[in-house]
C-alpha cells in the first residue's frame, strides 16, 4: 500500500449556505505536518461534528473512490469526499475500528466510520446524496493519532489489522443511532472506538 494524495482544505461557502466548511479538500505537493489534531493548516470549520482527537485524519481507500466514480459516471479528483488521505488498493468495507496506518513516523489508528450529513450533499451537488452514501455502505474512515509525523503522496503505508472482534466501518455506518445488543455493544466496547460513541454505549450499560 502507498499513500495516493495527502488532501488539505481552506474554510469555503459551498452554493445556497451561509456557514463556511472545510469539505472542500485538493491535494497537496510536498511534505505536510500531522499532529494530534489532524493535518496541519487544514481547515476545520464546525468542530462540534468535525474534526478534534478521534476523527484528526480522514481516510478514503482507492478501491472505494474507484467504485464511487463508476456509480457516478466521472471521475473523482483526490478530496472530492472531502478526504486527508488517499490509500492505494484500499476497500473501506474491510477495514475496522483498531486497525492502524502506518506511514513513516505516522501511526494512525481508526476510530469511526465517516456518517454522512448536509453539508457532504451539498458538496456532492444532490440533496438524496446521504441517502445514496448510506446505502452504498462503504464509509469513509475516521482516525486518531496515534505517534505524529510528515506524511507525503508516494510514501509507503503498513497496514495493521486490529487483533480483537471486529467492528467493521460499514457496520458501524449501519447501526449509527440505534440501540445494539448486550453482545454488540461489549464488542463495540472491547475495540478502541471514538469516544463519543463510547460515552453513548457506556451509558446504555447502566
Amino acid at each position: 500500500m502507498k499513500i495516493l494524495a495527502v488532501c488539505t482544505g481552506d474554510a469555503e461557502r459551498l452554493p445556497g449556505k451561509s456557514y463556511k466548511t472545510g469539505i472542500n479538500k485538493h491535494a497537496t505537493g510536498g511534505s505536510v505536518i500531522v499532529d494530534a489534531e489532524g493535518l496541519l493548516g487544514d481547515a476545520i470549520c464546525n468542530r462540534k461534528h468535525h474534526g478534534g482527537v478521534d476523527q484528526a485524519v480522514y481516510i478514503e481507500g482507492s478501491l472505494t473512490l474507484d467504485w464511487w466514480s463508476s456509480e457516478l459516471g466521472r471521475v473523482l479528483a483526490p478530496g472530492t469526499f472531502g478526504e486527508n488521505l488517499v490509500v492505494d488498493g484500499l476497500d473501506n468495507r474491510g477495514v475496522a475500528v483498531g486497525d492502524r496506518f502506518i506511514a513513516g513516523d505516522l501511526v494512525l489508528e481508526v476510530t469511526s466510520a465517516r456518517i454522512p450529513c448536509a453539508t457532504f450533499a451539498a458538496k456532492m451537488g444532490d440533496p438524496m446524496f446521504v441517502k445514496r452514501y448510506t446505502k452504498a455502505g462503504r464509509p469513509g474512515i475516521y482516525c486518531r493519532v496515534i505517534q505524529g509525523g510528515t506524511v507525503t503522496a508516494d510514501a509507503p503505508v503498513e497496514y495493521q489489522a486490529f487483533a480483537g472482534a471486529k467492528v467493521t466501518m460499514p457496520e458501524m455506518m449501519a447501526t449509527f443511532g440505534r440501540r445494539l445488543s448486550a453482545d454488540d455493544r461489549a464488542r463495540y466496547l472491547a475495540a478502541p472506538i471514538h469516544y463519543k460513541l463510547r460515552a453513548v454505549l457506556e451509558a446504555q450499560n447502566q
